[in-house]
């Protein structure tokens, strides 16, 4: 897998190469220290990834990453980012970011991130998750999508309503295992804990009455 790494202190690029090129898979094309340089490394390598810092001179990764969705849609977008707040997450995940990972938690996650975001799977750390749930609970309006699928808003929806995990299955033609898989994938999506929170989540979403 080829990398891209735009970041404009070099101590972390160094860091976050020798981390990368541990992997018997992945190899850094490119290094970056600012959006500009980013971008006309991107558009003269077209990595399979571009890992960028939000907050860069020139460009910020957020316009990078932008402007890579537009004219190479085939490259991914990871960001990383010092920041943990709610606007630069959903300003990432609308400029077409793939995945958000915080700098704090690079060495753990960092890695995994970068093999799901190839393959076209979502990322977001857990303290990511986190923010991003605050937010919706705070203001549902300011969420930039629905991160359930129809499915497990469905699920959530029976969960909400007291429904067991055999009950569910009955109304929805699941099996339990599969009904219980649903709701795992629910607290990790949005990490919670418990049924507590879900029910919360439901009716701040407007999925349950109160």
């Amino acid at each position: 897998m080829r990398l891209l790494i735009a970041d404009d202190h070099g101590i972390v690029r160094g860091g976050l190469k020798v981390l990368l090129e541990q992997q018997p898979d992945m190899t850094v094309v490119a290094e970056a220290e600012d959006g500009q340089q980013a971008l006309e490394m991107a558009l003269a390598h077209r990595p399979d990834l571009c890992i960028l810092d939000v907050s860069m001179p020139k460009l910020t990764g957020l316009q990078v990453a932008r402007e890579i969705r537009a004219h190479l849609p085939e490259v991914a977008v990871l960001m990383l980012s010092m920041h943990d707040d709610d606007r630069y997450l959903f300003e990432a995940l609308k400029a077409g970011a793939g995945g958000y990972v915080l700098k704090r938690e690079a060495d753990q996650f960092l890695v995994d991130a970068i093999r799901s975001v190839s393959e076209g799977t979502s990322f977001l750390t857990n303290a990511a998750q986190s923010t991003l749930v605050r937010a919706w609970l705070a203001d549902p309006s300011s969420t930039p999508g629905e991160p359930l699928s129809p499915r497990d808003q469905e699920v959530l929806k029976l969960i909400a309503e007291a429904h067991t995990n055999r009950q569910i299955g009955e109304i929805l033609h699941l099996s339990e295992k599969t009904v219980e898989s649903h709701r795992g994938n629910i607290l990790r999506k949005l990490g919670m804990r418990d049924r507590v929170e879900l029910v919360r989540y439901a009716i701040r979403r407007g999925l349950v009455e109160p």
